[in-house]
């Protein structure tokens, strides 16, 4: 699933390139994926105009003129690829990013009136885009339930430590992985920020200290600038607005790095698995 660089990157390319067109028709071909009424879709989608494009957490916001707001949750296997006189793809690394379009993953088109065309790609069909009034948005269940951004300005070490205490006994790795404690954190980037922290992803919450929190603190922000930065972590057929395929995994630390040596101490990172999850880690940076 994209994490939130990565869905921030998506947000970015969107915000540029979708602001100021107006939807001429939309396309889709299951209600899963597209679960509106049609009545809704042409009063308030059809003929609308995109203002603005946000994220909440891994969930994408693109505001109308209408004041309805289309929500987009990528899930697993979803793409949103842009074509007109730039062409912007980003979510799941596969060809449907690069190539023809639409294709047997394209779930809805949406046909702006200059010509150039949004697809919603998901192979598995777990992903969806939503029409809802914009100032309902944040009343969905999704949004009522899940943690403050790590990005925030509001978002401090001592929030941090005081969302970590609702998972006191569950490892740290499965509490920072957890939604409704921290919005935006996958795989990646808690192996990354554990590892900057020299925290083993199995300590039990309770067991660390305030000193340890922060520096785990410290270290997610750090983590999710940098691959903002970069572009996002696929490795793999993912193109940014500019056509760039994201990079930040050229400069992991230790995803992905098992059986190399530890860029900090030099002993050799190992894969285990945690929370249900494989991790990446150095024993010897982190002792449990």
């Amino acid at each position: 699933m994209p994490e939130l660089p990565e869905v921030e990157t998506v947000k970015l390319g969107l915000q540029r390139l979708l602001v100021g067109k107006m939807v001429k028709s939309v396309d889709f071909d299951t209600e899963k994926s597209f679960p509106n009424a049609s009545s809704d879709v042409r009063e308030f989608l059809v003929g609308s105009e995109v203002v603005l494009v946000n994220r909440r957490a891994k969930v994408l916001l693109i505001e109308l003129s209408s004041k309805y707001s289309l929500v987009v949750h990528l899930k697993m296997t979803g793409q949103l690829v842009f074509r007109g006189q730039e062409q912007f793809g980003a979510g799941h690394p596969n060809d449907s990013l690069i190539g023809d379009l639409p294709d047997r993953s394209t779930r809805v088109t949406l046909t702006f009136t200059d010509g150039s065309k949004l697809f919603f790609n998901d192979q598995r069909k777990f992903g969806w885009m939503r029409l809802i009034p914009t100032a309902e948005v944040m009343n969905i269940d999704f949004f009522q339930k899940v943690g403050p951004e790590p990005l925030s300005a509001d978002f401090t070490a001592e929030v941090f430590h005081e969302r970590l205490q609702r998972r006191k006994n569950s490892t740290i790795k499965a509490a920072i992985l957890d939604q409704t404690v921290l919005a935006g954190i996958g795989n990646i980037y808690a192996d990354e920020g554990l590892w900057g922290a020299k925290i083993h992803p199995a300590t039990r919450v309770g067991q660390l200290s305030r000193q340890q929190t922060t520096r785990l603190y410290k270290e997610l922000i750090k983590v999710l600038r940098l691959s903002i930065e970069k572009g996002g972590s696929t490795d793999k057929n993912y193109v940014d607005a500019e056509g760039k395929r994201g990079s930040y995994l050229a400069f992991a630390q230790v995803f992905r790095r098992e059986g190399k040596p530890c860029l900090r101490c030099g002993h050799m990172i190992e894969k285990i698995r945690v929370a249900g999850r494989g991790t990446h880690i150095c024993t010897a940076c982190q002792k449990l």
